[in-house]
């Protein structure tokens, strides 16, 4: 059946439903497979056995995933704000015979590369101008799509999602054909996230239009969700804090804004409160998620986000920092370092599995274990109720006299703090205690707080073994685009006061 049937199902029922791009200048679901199948013939012609995208969000993006589907053969966009390099080098290994998509500024960079290079205007042309290919009848357990996972502590593998993946995710989350002619998505995320490619296929197969906004600034993303009449959209944490913080506390005017999807990293409580707040007309939904799992596979949903902002019950008030709880399809187990699974309220490694769970990687095969789980290497747990709560990857956890310290549990409380804009907590080594824990600072604007002050605000709300040893103040603290926290890039920083980091 393979994904491209997600595009053919709604081509062939609402042709004229729009689909992508903006009023002035979008694309019908009729035009979309249209191009598609063009494509599809254009890669078959090139005799390419892989597409690489290196670019921003845009028509050629859907097209070309769409069209590779088509032809039966994986596509993998690139991260276009890697080296050169590193790109060209990725480019290289995708295929024996390449076909690669790129925006303008970027062709220099593969133009080495063996096989096909196009501009994504190129792209679109070709596919235009070509007579649309027949789909395949795609074997569903064909590689469909090969996402690189972002690298915050180690050098980025290729996660494969075969079409059987894909397809099982969308049907368990999305029903066909259910949004409004009239309803759109604005996306914010990088095509080569996995939220890039999820949100193309739930919203073809739900026949809702995306908009795309490829470089992100709170004043242009407020200003197009108004222009477009935008009722949907995804953001990751440092975007929505980017809006909360240009609105100063103000009201947002969005009338159309009906849901806010939120994930990819986590979310600050008091970025949320604002946000909800700021947002009165507008439901909040938390997707968690994995490249492996093919997007997500855990949801606190809007009703879960009111309930938790009013509640006076302690246990549902948390639930706002939760993920919410799995999705249809997907099983999840918390287990300790041995392998025996733990009950509830107790702190673990996560394991899943579901139709959508891949676990697989280029060069290395299956990582499932021989009952089909996944180990998500989060660490976290299940409350009485079934909410997940993560509290971090499980190689950030500080080990401090013996005992197991999850950097959350500490940053969590730390951002309560009037003055603490944002907050990372690491562990360094100690000879004494085998780690000590520093916190890493941002500060509000003017705010006036010294690391005493910190210190005594932990130990009033944590054990004393959760009270940071140390305090530093940055102005910033590194994030990936997609909002993960870079801890490697903080541990090189302290080198210069922990020499032993």
């Amino acid at each position: 059946m393979g994904i491209a049937m997600l595009l053919d199902t709604i081509a062939s029922t609402m042709p004229e439903r729009v689909l992508l791009g903006r009023r002035s200048d979008s694309l019908t679901a009729g035009d979309l497979a249209s191009l598609a199948g063009g494509g599809a013939s254009v890669l078959r012609g090139a005799g390419a056995d892989a597409v690489g995208f290196v670019g921003v969000g845009g028509a050629a993006f859907p097209t070309g995933l769409f069209a590779a589907a088509t032809a039966g053969i994986p596509f993998t966009p690139l991260n276009y704000r890697l080296p050169a390099q590193q790109t060209a080098e990725l480019a290289a290994g995708l295929g024996s015979r390449p076909f690669l998509i790129v925006d303008e500024q970027y062709a220099d960079t593969v133009r080495g590369v063996p096989g096909t290079v196009l501009t994504t205007p190129e792209w679109l042309a070709a596919a235009g101008a070509a007579d649309p290919a027949p789909p395949d009848d795609v074997d569903d357990e064909l590689p469909a799509v090969v996402l690189y996972t972002s690298g915050t502590t180690s050098k980025p593998k290729g996660a494969v999602l075969r079409h059987s993946h894909l397809v099982s995710y969308v049907l368990q989350t999305v029903d066909f054909g259910s949004s409004a002619e009239d309803d759109a998505a604005l996306v914010s995320v990088p095509p080569y996230h996995v939220a890039g490619v999820g949100t193309v296929l739930t919203n073809t197969f739900a026949g809702r239009r995306i908009v795309y906004l490829p470089n992100f600034s709170a004043p242009d993303w407020l200003e197009l969700v108004r222009a477009e009449g935008v009722t949907q959209a995804m953001l990751v944490p440092t975007m929505l804090a980017r809006i909360v913080e240009h609105l100063d506390g103000r009201p947002a005017s969005l009338p159309t804004l009906r849901s806010i999807a939120y994930g990819g990293a986590r979310m600050p409580r008091p970025v949320l409160e604002k946000a909800l707040t700021s947002l009165p007309g507008t439901d909040f939904t938390n997707a968690y998620g994995l490249t492996e799992t093919s997007s997500t596979i855990a949801v606190l949903g809007p009703e879960d986000h009111r309930a938790a902002l009013t509640a006076t019950d302690p246990a549902i008030r948390d639930r706002l920092a939760s993920a919410g709880c799995l999705v249809p399809g997907v099983e999840g187990q918390i287990r300790d370092e041995s392998g025996a699974v733990l009950g509830a309220s107790q702190v673990g490694q996560l394991w899943v599995r579901g139709d959508q769970v891949s676990g697989e990687y280029l060069g290395a095969g299956s990582v499932l274990d021989n009952d089909g789980w996944f180990h998500t290497r989060d660490q976290g747990r299940f409350d009485d109720e079934g909410y997940l709560f993560i509290s971090g990857r499980t190689d950030d956890t500080i080990i401090r006299g013996g005992e197991n310290i999850a950097p959350a549990e500490i940053e969590d409380v730390l951002v309560l703090h009037p003055a603490v804009r944002e907050v990372a907590v690491v562990g360094v080594p100690d000879e004494e205690w085998g780690a000590r824990i520093v916190a890493i600072v941002v500060t509000e604007p003017g705010a006036r707080v010294d690391g005493g002050e910190i210190k005594d605000y932990a130990r009033a709300r944590l054990r004393g073994s959760r009270t940071p040893d140390d305090v530093v103040f940055r102005s910033e603290l590194p994030h990936t685009p997609t909002g993960k926290l870079l801890r490697r890039e903080l541990l090189r920083d302290l080198r210069s006061d922990y020499v032993d980091v």
